[in-house]
């Protein structure tokens, strides 16, 4: 069986069950204190039931609570319950017609039974039976008008961290258009002018080589551009926009290392013998893992031969990429080091983890797991 936190224990507390406690209490307090020191008659046992009855439900039906204790006073002449009665309907409804109505039937009950009392003469001090009446009525009026500012408060609060959570959201929007229109004006035009140079040679060149080499570059160019415009897509939150056929998954590791390869890069592929399937989120962070590592041993490490490996089980899928040492330290150039930052939080977002570093022959190595 669950046990209740602090939390749960209070919040069952400050509910229903500590009112309930307190009208009983409230109630039989009343019924006890109107019977003592009178004798027990069968009118008095049925006014205080009946006023015991009343005070029970004079949270959520007031009116009720008002014309049992009416009916007690008239069959055991008692105070207290009406006042309690004018209260809780005062409480309830505020200032409303009911209220003073009930507040009327209520100083009305009271006058009826001082006026019929053995031995009545009139007193003009009578008249503080107002003030009696009025008191809890106006105490009811101060508990109404409490919980309604206190609800309009919280109301408002509400409304504020609303209209705060859509400004920051707004700002948000704002700056990825921004971030989007930036690298539309200047990135894709540059990639744009890179493509069509490339092209340009591969058609006019009369070098076998640099024209192979122009075709790379084109070929890596143009999908640059649709993978930028997929970036620009999700910047601008454009959901109406086809997505582009070029996805980042697993399965295009072959033809990332056949453009490595293409631009002169000595790469060596180990895959098994089927892809092995994955979530989106995982072929993408793996294809990416291996586009960077890559990546980084052509600049870092220059005509090195590099290693892909994919290995798969049925739990988890992982990806190595291992360089040899270069063969001419003086090409080497320094990175910024956000490719690797930003590779780790790709695979942290896919639930994977990544090691990477130096290998003892003077080399590198990097390697993730991903859970499938």
């Amino acid at each position: 069986m669950a046990k209740r936190g602090p939390r749960s224990v209070l919040a069952w507390w400050d509910g229903r069950v500590r009112s309930l406690l307190f009208d009983l209490l409230l109630s039989g307090a009343v019924v006890w204190a109107g019977v003592q020191g009178d004798p027990v008659t069968p009118l008095a046992v049925a006014g205080a039931a009946t006023t015991f009855a009343g005070l029970l439900v004079r949270r959520r039906f007031p009116l009720v609570a008002v014309a049992a204790a009416v009916v007690g006073t008239a069959l055991d002449p008692y105070l207290v319950p009406t006042l309690v009665a004018v209260y809780s309907t005062a409480s309830r409804y505020g200032p409303a017609v009911r209220t003073w109505a009930a507040a009327a039937v209520c100083f009305g009950a009271i006058e009826v039974v001082v006026w019929t009392s053995e031995g009545h003469r009139w007193d003009p001090a009578e008249l503080i039976t107002v003030v009696f009446v009025a008191l809890p009525a106006l105490g009811g009026l101060w508990t109404f008008q409490r919980r309604t500012l206190l609800a309009a408060l919280r109301d408002r609060a509400v409304q504020a961290e609303r209209e705060r959570d859509l400004l920051a959201e707004r700002a948000v929007a704002a700056e990825r258009r921004r971030i989007a229109g930036e690298m539309h004006d200047v990135v894709a035009h540059r990639v744009s002018v890179i493509a069509l140079q490339a092209g340009g040679l591969t058609l006019t060149s009369d070098d076998e080589h640099v024209g192979r080499v122009a075709e790379v570059i084109r070929t890596n160019s143009t999908a640059a551009l649709t993978e930028l415009r997929d970036m620009l897509r999700v910047l601008r939150e454009d959901t109406d926009a086809p997505p582009s056929r070029h996805r980042p998954a697993l399965d295009g590791v072959e033809n990332l290392v056949e453009e490595f390869r293409s631009a002169g890069a000595e790469v060596d592929l180990v895959l098994p013998d089927a892809v092995p399937e994955t979530s989106d989120v995982v072929g993408r962070a793996a294809y990416r893992v291996v586009q960077e590592a890559l990546t980084n041993a052509g600049k870092h490490a220059p005509g090195a031969s590099v290693r892909v490996t994919v290995v798969a089980s049925d739990d988890d899928v992982a990806v190595e990429v291992a360089n040899r040492a270069a063969g001419d330290a003086r090409t080497d150039v320094t990175g910024s080091g956000y490719g690797l930052v930003g590779m780790r939080e790709r695979v942290a977002l896919a639930g994977g983890t990544v090691r990477s570093g130096p290998t003892d022959g003077g080399g590198y190595v990097v390697s993730a797991r991903f859970p499938r």
